[in-house]
């Protein structure tokens, strides 16, 4: 596990390498208003870590999304620095979100789901691109990896609002990179694959994820989880139907750190790709 770990450090994060020395990443909570009031605000990307409490079943915890967002804005911040000039300043993160896989079973209340409506959602995105937009910062990304499709449009609209209002760019940086349906070489057999089937919470995916970033807060009970797995959204709808659904969909007892070390390198490239594209224009 620990030389798992060490691959996975050394190959998301090798481009570090090209680091310029003056590179600077900032903590907002750590800065007084004379640092802030110090930063060439057109070279300064604000990068916004959401999260979600959301049930991720018996073996993840319910944060396991905002885990994530973390992990990929200090990748994408260390991405950004590396263009000479640069600056980010990292946002405290934003821990709630709209909805959560168990409206997929058709339960509104389980435990470890609580969510804020979409009109909420958006207007707490909206009214901090307002003070950020009203201060002069003119480019903002929001890491928030949770998949429901609310969730996902507040945040887009919330960009849409500050990209109208203040002439700059806020963009929802995990909802334009598009997910392969493919994804490189991660081992699984033919009869893994059957058996994670439609993987869209809690499965072979974010146990993955999971033992790769927080492998303290995985229950051992996942390598003997029993498949909630279909191959359509009715299929799983299907399943969470019943009452004893606990709470994922996928086979948990499939995943390993090493699936998530190989995907985590497919999306640093994809991620800088779309980085190098967002600002060729600048």
């Amino acid at each position: 596990m620990h030389f798992i770990r060490l691959v996975a450090v050394l190959c998301c994060l090798q481009i570090t390498a090209a680091l310029p020395a003056s590179a600077q990443i900032y903590d907002m909570r750590e800065m007084n208003t004379a640092d802030i009031a110090s930063l060439d605000l057109q070279k300064t990307v604000v990068i916004i870590p959401g999260g979600v409490l959301e049930e991720h079943g018996p073996y993840l915890p319910s944060y396991t999304d905002g885990y994530s967002n973390e992990y990929l804005t200090r990748r994408v911040a260390e991405a950004i620095v590396a263009r000479a000039g640069w600056t980010v300043l990292i946002f405290p993160q934003i821990p709630v979100g709209d909805g959560g896989a168990n409206q997929v079973a058709k339960k509104n209340i389980f435990p470890g789901t609580y969510h804020l409506h979409f009109s909420t959602l958006r207007a707490v995105f909206m009214d901090i691109a307002s003070e950020l937009g009203e201060a002069g910062f003119r480019r903002i990304f929001v890491i928030s990896g949770h998949g429901a499709i609310q969730h996902q449009l507040a945040l887009d609209q919330a960009g849409d609002f500050f990209n109208d209002t203040y002439s700059g760019t806020m963009v929802h940086l995990t909802g334009v990179i598009a997910p392969a349906r493919v994804l490189p070489q991660l081992g699984l057999t033919n009869d893994e694959t059957a058996e994670n089937g439609f993987d869209v919470h809690g499965g072979m995916n974010e146990t993955s994820r999971m033992l790769f970033l927080r492998p303290d807060l995985v229950r051992p009970g996942y390598k003997t989880a029993q498949p909630q797995s279909g191959t359509t959204w009715r299929d799983l709808v299907n399943r969470g139907g019943a009452s004893n659904w606990p709470g994922y969909f996928g086979s948990p007892r499939v995943a390993t750190a090493s699936r998530e070390v190989r995907r985590s390198c497919e999306r640093k490239r994809r991620r800088c790709r779309s980085l190098h594209l967002r600002f060729s224009t600048d």
